[in-house]
C-alpha cells in the first residue's frame, strides 16, 4: 500500500484493488495549506459527497467501491477510529484532464467578465443581470487540470477538440442533469448550489465514471437560501471566515502559514457541520 498523493485536503493510497481516499481536516486558502485543522471538516465533506453519490447513481456510475471502513483493505479497517467516516475505497480510473464547472448563478470571474462586456470561456452572457442572480439556463465552463500552477479555463469548442464531440456532449448533458437533481434537492433544505465542479474518468471498459468529490462546500459555492438577495454577495457555507481573517490580517498567501484563532476555527467547523446536517440529516 503506497501513498500516491498528499493533497491540500485528501490523502490517496494505492492498493491492489483500487484507491483509498482519506479526507482530512486540513484546510487551505489562497493555495496555502494552513497548520490549523478544522475539527470534523473531513468527515463532513466525505459524508456530503457520499450522500450525493448515492442520490445520483442512477444518472451516471460513480467511483465508489465501499464507504464502510470494515470492508476496506489493510490498516484502514484495522484502525477504524482513525479512518471511519472520512474514508472511501474507490475504483482506479483513467481520469480526464479537465474539470467541468456548472454555473447556475452569475458570480465571481463570470460576473467580472459580464461587467466588462467580455465573453467567459468562449460564451457571451446575454441578458440584464445583477451580481449573484440566477442565470436563465445553467452553463458549463470547463477548465484544464494543471499539475502545477492554476487551472486554465477553456471553451466548449476546445473541449470538443480534445475529447471528441460525442464524449464532450455526453459529459455536458450528464453535468446538467446532475446539477439539476442536486440543486433542487439542496434548495428544499435551504441551500443554493450556485456553482459546482465535477470530474470524470474512464474505467477499464472505457465507461464514463463520476469521480473525486461532488457537490461539497469545497467544490461548490453553497449559499444560504434564507438570506440570499439578488445584487448582494451571499452568505456562504465554506471557508470564507478563514479567507476573511487572512485578508484582514494581511496574511493571505503568506508562507509559512499562520495558525488560525480559536473563534475562526470554531465558526468554520460549525458551518461545515451545519451544511452536513442540512443536506444529509446527520
Amino acid at each position: 500500500m503506497n501513498k500516491m498523493i498528499s493533497g491540500k485536503v485528501r490523502d490517496v493510497f494505492e492498493t491492489e484493488g483500487g484507491l483509498v481516499i482519506v479526507t482530512t481536516d486540513r484546510i487551505s486558502a489562497f493555495d496555502v495549506i494552513l497548520p490549523t485543522e478544522i475539527p470534523g471538516k473531513g468527515a463532513a465533506l466525505n459524508g456530503i459527497s457520499n450522500f450525493w453519490f448515492a442520490l445520483t447513481r442512477a444518472l451516471v456510475p460513480n467511483h465508489l467501491i465501499t464507504t464502510e471502513t470494515e470492508e476496506m483493505p489493510g490498516n484502514f479497517k484495522l484502525d477504524k477510529p482513525a479512518y471511519e467516516g472520512r474514508t472511501v475505497y474507490v475504483k482506479r480510473l483513467q481520469m480526464l484532464p479537465f474539470e467541468f464547472i456548472i454555473r447556475g448563478y452569475i458570480f465571481g470571474n463570470m460576473w467580472k467578465a459580464y461587467q466588462d462586456g467580455e465573453a467567459f470561456c468562449g460564451q457571451k452572457i446575454v441578458g440584464d443581470y445583477q451580481q449573484a442572480e440566477k442565470l436563465r439556463t445553467p452553463i458549463i465552463t470547463p477548465s484544464t487540470k494543471a499539475s502545477e500552477g492554476h487551472d486554465v479555463y477553456i471553451s466548449l469548442r476546445e473541449l470538443e477538440a480534445a475529447l471528441g464531440k460525442a464524449l464532450a456532449d455526453k459529459i455536458c448533458k450528464i453535468c446538467l442533469e446532475l446539477y439539476d437533481r442536486c440543486y433542487n434537492y439542496a434548495l428544499q433544505k435551504g441551500i443554493i448550489i450556485a456553482d459546482t465542479k465535477l470530474e470524470f474518468g474512464l474505467d477499464e471498459n472505457g465507461q464514463l465514471v463520476l469521480a473525486d468529490e461532488i457537490f461539497t462546500p469545497d467544490s461548490s459555492r453553497f449559499w444560504d437560501a434564507g438570506t440570499y438577495k439578488v445584487g448582494e454577495s451571499p452568505q456562504s457555507y465554506d471557508k470564507q471566515f478563514v479567507r476573511d481573517w487572512l485578508i484582514q490580517n494581511k496574511l493571505d498567501g503568506v508562507e509559512p502559514a499562520p495558525e488560525l484563532p480559536a473563534d475562526i476555527v470554531k465558526e468554520t467547523a460549525r458551518l461545515y457541520a451545519e451544511c452536513l446536517a442540512k443536506i444529509t440529516g446527520e
